[in-house]
């Protein structure tokens, strides 16, 4: 089968390529994947400073669903044919503090598909039955293959930051993270307010058709003079990765508010550590999901709580992965899917 595949280490090292067909092992399910979405992580594979292991070669891909295909043994409670999302950690120890509180996404040993196991960037991929999810009748195949983030923003907002209704909420990036973000804390209430910058503009516009209180160029308006009219905001959700975001986050924050990290940098940066001190600040930071966040998730999706389709700009077929990848790194559309038939 052909698969997109880091052959090993280092800046780039992607090509499009003949892989061998998987086959599950005991405990293990294989699945005809039907869609799969471009995550931000992919380019940090790419671009060779993501910090989570890696074992190459190996098809990358995390952000997907399909229907089974095949069983391994010992497998209940699922039949070929079932449509099914996946869960992204493959591996886990099992007996840290953190696996034994369902927190596995912190295990040290935490392994994942399209980092150190194959993943979905081909025809068909293999995960763990207990890692798998099946679709509620309301969910079709290709919002779930946008389930993957929805749950990694499930666990930020609503399971770590948790907001209120009436709280004044600033997010900073809308892209697909931000945006799914902005969903999350509209359901719970909160007054949102969505920035970015002339390259954002058309994110912008989607974030207002999601149900953003107000929208934000940075660029063309002061968001100072914005808040003064709006209010101080309770919580901050940085959802770009940029480090002046952050920056402007913590200032932005009111005393005694909440900050989450959910974007990620890349790389280190320089914060001004003393205004969560003087200013009491709440900080947090986020990374992956586990199980309540994905049950969380699909019960959004099918209640149309959260709608991740607006999100899907472009499908594109696994032979075109070079224009997908640069279609996501300029900021061209929003969530791009790949199909692999």
């Amino acid at each position: 089968m052909k698969a997109i595949v880091k052959t090993a280490s280092g800046y780039g090292n992607i090509v499009f390529k003949d892989m061998p067909e998987p086959e599950p092992g005991v405990g293990q399910v294989k699945i005809k994947v039907g869609a799969a979405g471009i995550c931000g992580s992919d380019i940090h594979i790419f671009d060779a400073d993501i910090k989570i292991p890696m074992k190459p070669p190996v098809i990358i891909g995390h952000e997907f669903a399909g229907t089974v295909d095949a069983l391994g043994e010992d497998v209940e409670g699922l039949a070929p044919g079932d449509r099914v999302t996946s869960e992204t950690a493959a591996s886990t120890c099992g007996v840290c503090l953190h696996c034994r509180t369902g927190r596995y996404n912190l295990c040290d040993d935490r392994l994942g598909i399209g980092y150190w196991f194959d993943g979905a960037f081909a025809k068909y991929c293999v995960v763990p039955a207990e890692r798998v999810h099946v679709l509620p009748q309301e969910v079709d195949i290709d919002s779930a293959a946008l389930c993957e983030p929805l749950a990694c923003c499930v666990h930020g907002v609503n399971e770590l930051t948790g907001i209120s209704a009436g709280e004044r909420v600033l997010l900073t990036g809308p892209g697909p993270i931000g945006l799914l973000s902005l969903q999350l804390a509209k359901a719970e209430g909160g007054v949102v307010i969505v920035c970015g910058t002339s390259r954002d503009e058309a994110r912008l516009k989607k974030a207002a058709e999601l149900g953003a209180d107000r929208t934000v160029n940075i660029e063309k308006e002061d968001l100072s003079s914005v808040l003064k009219s709006t209010g101080e905001p309770d919580v901050v959700l940085e959802c770009s990765g940029a480090p002046a975001a952050a920056e402007m986050g913590l200032s932005m924050v009111r005393k005694g508010g909440k900050y989450t990290q959910i974007g990620l940098f890349g790389h280190p940066i320089e914060i001004d550590f003393e205004k969560i001190a003087y200013k009491e600040i709440i900080v947090k930071g986020t990374f992956s999901q586990k199980w309540t966040a994905w049950h969380t998730a699909l019960d959004l999706l099918s209640l149309g709580k959260v709608q991740t389709a607006p999100l899907i700009s472009d499908v594109l077929p696994l032979e075109q992965w070079e224009l997908g990848f640069e279609k996501h790194r300029n900021k061209q559309g929003l969530k791009i899917v790949f199909k692999p038939e």
